[in-house]
């Protein structure tokens, strides 16, 4: 008898069989953007933002030197005569220590103290200036200006007759005080001025409103 061969069965997909197409991947979530260092997760699933972090105050740069102003220090009248009076006695004995007593030194020296007098006396008592550099000047004079063997007479005499010889000096340093003072006067009104013409549109747009 003829025994038929049975083929062994097959495992796995036939060949004849219509392959399935592949599985598409689903699509994944993007992921989410990275938070800012300033900012962290709610408890709501939000977003926080933490408070800015104040700015750090500006620092100005300190002026150089050169530029800073000098001192100015404001005497009032009796201490702008005082000022002048004790600086102009100290100048007297120094001219008289260090160049024998010339009063043509002491004219010289006496302009620039004149000036600073002048400078440094505030606002309200500038017009003493031209009346205390003269006393200062003729105080100052007492020192080096001695007549004869000395006593009270001689100096006086020499007092008269230093002022009547230096009388340009003295009438020098009276104008430089006059024209400081005149030229600060006249800054000083013009402030004034610059101060009432500013305010004026500030009062008439107040009126009209």
């Amino acid at each position: 008898m003829e025994q038929h061969r049975t083929r062994p069965a097959q495992y796995g997909p036939r060949r004849d069989t219509v392959p399935r197409p592949p599985k598409q991947p689903k699509p994944s979530r993007s992921p989410e953007p990275p938070l800012p260092p300033q900012a962290g997760p709610a408890a709501g699933g939000g977003v926080a933002r933490s408070a800015r972090p104040a700015a750090a105050p500006v620092r100005r740069p300190a002026p150089p030197p050169a530029a800073r102003r000098l001192p100015s220090p404001r005497l009032t009248g009796l201490g702008g005569g005082l000022f002048c009076g004790l600086l102009m006695l100290a100048l007297g004995l120094l001219t008289e220590v260090l160049f024998g007593g010339s009063q043509t030194v002491y004219g010289v020296l006496f302009l620039p103290v004149c000036a600073l007098t002048a400078v440094w006396l505030r606002e309200g008592d500038l017009l003493t200036a031209p009346i205390v550099v003269p006393i200062a000047f003729a105080l100052g004079l007492a020192p080096i200006a001695d007549e004869g063997g000395g006593g009270t007479s001689g100096g006086l005499m020499g007092m008269v007759t230093g002022l009547a010889t230096q009388a340009g000096w003295l009438y020098g340093g009276t104008l430089v005080a006059g024209l400081i003072v005149l030229v600060r006067r006249m800054r000083r009104v013009r402030m004034v001025n610059r101060r009432i013409a500013r305010n004026r549109p500030a009062r008439g747009s107040d009126a009209r409103g």
